[in-house]
């Protein structure tokens, strides 16, 4: 078989990166979004863009993604294969000096449509052949004005927090019983100070204004969680619902994302994305009770 040639994209090869014939069943393509680099107004660095070739022919592509003031990837999220070419996809990706986790994105219900399960499982064997491990499956929701707006309870009080410090230590009384698949990671590799920190890393990453963060209690004033309405890179979102640990079994979280949704529908939010571990059932029940509809998901592997 003829040697395989990997590298990075030079600036206006965009066309040899969509060359690969690929049919568009999973990954960014279920999105409608074709690949662009930064200078055609597009998501990704051709740098951070690598194909691998047989003869002059792209059999895999990988594209990571970060956003515009980052140092480095923050996720893969581009990786096709040719037909037959799982261990090319995965030498790419053991070639390439690039790390970061990958995020398959796949229409809902994907296991029961047999051409969408095949891609996805192709990629997937690929990946773990070059040496990455599942983290985690996901859903991801959109919520927009024809859903309708979910009804408050009136349970809860809102206020903001100008304080990080407290805010940390909100985020560190979630984690410390969390179903999130990530914050877990992130708390055995680093332990419950570091995950909290990344979190609320995270919240400042996010372009939208610090002075939409809001801690939630009851009538009574005891502390019962956090919510952050923002918007990241493609729009407004829920960036976190959480419960602290003795405030659980009283379906708050629902609260939380109701009032959420509300205060960045009222900002004028057209759409608003949100996701949970499918693992995570009591916020899954949330988003479907909140009518926050099912629009992707996603395979998680680290």
């Amino acid at each position: 078989m003829t040697e395989l040639v990997v590298r990075a994209l030079a600036r206006g090869e965009t066309a040899l990166f969509r060359s690969l014939k690929d049919p568009g069943l999973v990954g960014r393509a279920v999105l409608g979004t074709e690949f662009a680099t930064v200078h055609e107004g597009g998501d990704y660095r051709p740098e951070w863009s690598w194909v691998a070739l047989r003869d002059g022919v792209v059999v895999a592509r990988a594209a990571w993604w970060a956003g515009p003031a980052d140092d480095e990837p923050i996720l893969l999220n581009w990786f096709d294969i040719a037909d037959g070419e799982e261990e090319a996809g995965a030498e790419l990706l053991r070639r390439a000096p690039l790390h970061a986790e990958y995020e398959l994105i796949l229409p809902p219900g994907w296991r029961d449509l047999p051409d969408v399960r095949e891609a996805a499982e192709a990629r997937i064997r690929s990946v773990r052949a070059s040496g990455m491990r599942p983290l985690v499956e996901r859903y991801s929701y959109r919520w927009t004005p024809e859903c309708g707006l979910p009804p408050r309870s009136g349970r809860l009080e809102f206020r903001p927090e100008p304080s990080d410090e407290a805010v940390l230590d909100v985020l560190r009384r979630v984690h410390s019983v969390t179903l999130d698949a990530h914050a877990q990671r992130a708390i055995a590799e680093s332990g419950i100070n570091a995950a909290a920190q990344e979190e609320l890393d995270f919240f400042h990453w996010c372009p939208s204004p610090r002075e939409w963060w809001r801690l939630a209690y009851t009538p009574q004033g005891e502390l019962v969680g956090l919510h952050v309405p923002a918007i990241n890179s493609t729009g407004p979102c829920i960036a976190f619902v959480g419960v602290v640990p003795e405030q659980r079994g009283h379906g708050y979280a629902y609260d939380l994302l109701v009032e959420c949704t509300h205060f960045l529908a009222e900002e004028g939010a057209q759409f608003i994305a949100g996701a949970t571990d499918q693992g995570n059932i009591p916020m899954a029940k949330a988003f479907e009770r909140a009518m926050h509809p099912v629009s992707q998901e996603r395979v998680h592997l680290v």
